[in-house]
This record gives C-alpha cells, sequence and structure tokens, in this order.
C-alpha cells in the first residue's frame, strides 16, 4: 500500500487528491493500491490508517461520461446494495463521478474458466434473478438506445467504421424491427458481465459489481451478452435458459440469440469510440473488430432469419 504523498503518476495524484477530499470518510494517513481488471476507469483500494476499513474506488476514465450515466449508476449501485446483490455504496464525490463502496475482500473475481463449474453457473443464473426483480431504475437504455448513441459518437469524433457497416447496420434494423414487434420485456439490467464483475464467495455465491451501465433493458439483453462473453456452448445455453425460466423454447433462444448478436454490436461501437477518447493501455481496436466477428457468425448464420421471425 502506498501512502499519501508518495504519487508519481497522474493516476496517484488523482487517487490521492480523492482520499484528501473524502478524508471524513477514509481518516487521516489512508494509504492506497491500485486494483487491475477494469478497461475504462482507474481503480484502486483504500486502507485506513488503522487498518481496519477497506474501500474500493473508481476514478472515471476520460471520455467515459459520454456513455455512462453517474447518476443512474449510483441509482443501481444503491438498490443492488440494499438488496444483498452490491458491496455497500457511499455518497462521497459521488457529485464528481467518483464511485466508493465495500472492499470485499471475503470474495474474489471470477474468470472464465470459474464458469467451466455447473453450480457457479447457477449461482450467476441466481445473481441475474435477484438482479431482474430490484425496484425498477431511473435510466431506461435498451441495446437499440445504446447502438444508436455509440454510432453517433463514433461520427462526432470520426472514429472508423467497418469496411462492411451497411450490412451491420441492416440487420440490427431489421433485429430492431422485429424486437419492437414482439415487445420488450424490460428489467432492471447488469449490461456488463465482464468476468471480474461477478464476486465468488466461499460458499459458492455471486455478487455483482460495477454498476455503471446499469438500466431498464430486456432480460434476455442481459443472458445474451453473458453467454456471448463465456462463449458458452449451445447446449451450456439451453442448460441456463432452462435455469432461468423453467423450460427452454425456440422462442426464448430466438430472444436470447438475437440480443447476444446485438450486443457484439454495441460493444463492438464502443470499443471505436473508446479508441478515440481513451488514454488506458488497452488495445480497443481489437477488440471491437473481434465483437463485430462474431455478429458476423451469428447474423450469417441460416438460422438467423428464423430467430427474428420467432421473436
Amino acid at each position: 500500500m502506498q501512502l499519501l504523498g508518495s504519487a508519481l503518476t497522474q493516476a496517484e495524484h488523482d487517487i490521492e487528491a480523492a482520499i484528501r477530499q473524502a478524508r471524513a470518510l477514509f481518516g487521516p494517513d489512508a494509504s492506497y493500491a491500485p486494483v487491475g481488471g477494469g478497461i475504462s476507469n482507474s481503480n484502486w483500494r483504500v486502507r485506513s490508517a488503522c487498518g481496519r476499513n477497506d474501500w474500493f474506488v473508481k476514478i472515471p476514465g476520460n471520455g467515459t461520461e459520454m456513455f455512462i450515466d453517474r447518476i443512474a449508476a449510483m441509482d443501481a449501485s444503491r438498490k443492488a446494495a440494499a438488496a444483498g446483490l452490491g458491496p455497500g455504496i457511499y455518497e462521497d464525490l459521488a457529485d464528481q463521478g467518483i464511485e466508493i463502496n465495500d472492499f470485499i475482500p471475503d470474495r474474489r473475481a471470477s474468470t472464465h474458466a470459474d464458469f467451466a463449474d455447473p453450480s457457479r453457473r447457477a449461482a450467476a443464473i441466481a445473481a441475474y434473478r435477484r438482479m431482474h426483480d430490484l425496484p425498477a431504475l431511473g435510466l431506461t437504455k435498451t441495446v437499440f438506445d445504446m447502438i444508436d448513441e455509440h454510432h453517433q459518437q463514433m461520427r462526432d469524433l470520426q472514429a472508423p467504421f467497418p469496411a462492411d457497416y451497411d450490412w451491420i447496420a441492416l440487420n440490427t434494423r431489421m433485429a430492431r424491427e422485429a424486437m419492437q414487434a414482439s415487445g420488450l420485456d424490460l428489467v432492471p439490467s447488469f449490461n456488463d458481465p465482464m468476468p471480474g464483475n461477478f464476486m465468488l464467495g466461499a460458499d459458492g455465491s455471486i455478487m455483482l459489481i460495477d454498476y455503471e451501465y446499469a438500466s431498464m433493458n430486456d432480460r434476455c439483453y442481459d443472458l445474451g451478452i453473458w453467454f456471448g462473453e463465456m462463449f458458452f456452448t449451445a447446449e451450456i445455453e439451453n442448460e441456463l435458459i432452462e435455469e432461468y425460466f423453467g423450460r427452454v423454447t425456440p422462442e426464448i433462444l430466438a430472444r436470447v440469440t438475437v440480443h447476444k448478436a446485438l450486443a457484439d454490436v454495441k460493444w463492438g461501437a464502443w470499443s471505436m469510440v473508446q479508441l478515440q477518447v481513451s488514454k488506458l493501455d488497452f488495445d480497443f481496436y481489437k477488440y471491437g473488430v473481434w465483437k463485430l466477428m462474431r455478429f458476423r457468425q451469428i447474423t450469417g448464420d441460416s438460422r438467423w432469419r428464423e430467430h427474428l421471425r420467432r421473436l
């Protein structure tokens, strides 16, 4: 842990400034250390001088205000904490977009490999059920809203568009029309299933952290984006759909699959925005290109049009 006054980098100066501003919470002479895993923000562990209290502090990354509503994120974090789904949250520095949570040392961030275990997959589904049962969130933002926002940002920033953008836009529009005709099932949604956002406990339970992208969205988007992030097989996807809904039908499978494809459009565009504005050391271009490769795979499958008809 580093002591106040030892900062060398800009990120360290930023966290020291935050600690000093929230001295009433952290107390005098708090220490800090970086926490790895994020690709948008600067994350830190802060410890009180007595060593009895630990907090997780998130300093917003450059440009994140373009697609993160910090008031909405705080609303979702507060409701998740009240339900025991997320860690305790503090209002100090919230007006600056800085998020402070209880640090949860008795849990660890998951990895892709963890979800090879059926019991951990079931625990994640249980966490999603609790998320979707939270009181309604103040922000409604569907995957279509996200895609529209990012594509406009790409134009404004002159970010690179894929050569086959017209094809991507056509299939996205077809999915939008089919989904809206069938109706959206809006629930409080997590929208960001990076493995590190699932915190595993020794008892096998899962808590969710990082509610920056949470909004009212279709519940099948949460499942579809998680399935895609984890590279689950079709058999495992069916197992998890049954775990969540109690049954597997062609209509539910179609809804999840279409949302999985749309999630790749959203995150592919998000990556190109980040490429233009982020100062973090991460290959956003490669990440975005990879996301769209899977979108092409799903929409190029002979079953794509059948999925759209079944929505």
